[in-house]
């Protein structure tokens, strides 16, 4: 699978979304109700940067992404933080 998303074909998307779904199934429920979500219903309206970013917020551990979520810590990464912002926002608007 090309790594530039730009050539991917729908083949390659459509797997990287179940990718994408497989990775965001977390071992918390409280994760997997803010991250289940916010891919099915606003991912593929992101943009690439944006995306990246929520790529990358897999990568983080459940206890961190936890605390992150439940806004007891504040993340010195700045891309994260505002991927975490982002998925509160459009996950659980107040």
């Amino acid at each position: 699978m090309s790594t530039d998303r730009s050539l991917m074909t729908k083949e390659d998307l459509a797997i990287e979304k179940k990718r994408l779904a497989w990775h965001s199934r977390r071992g918390m429920k409280e994760l997997d109700v803010l991250l289940g979500p916010f891919l099915n219903e606003v991912y593929d309206d992101l943009s690439a940067d944006d995306q990246r970013k929520y790529r990358d917020l897999l990568d983080n551990q459940d206890p961190d992404l936890f605390t992150l979520f439940m806004r007891t810590s504040h993340s010195s990464n700045p891309e994260l933080q505002y991927m975490v912002d982002m998925i509160l926002e459009r996950v659980q608007p107040s």
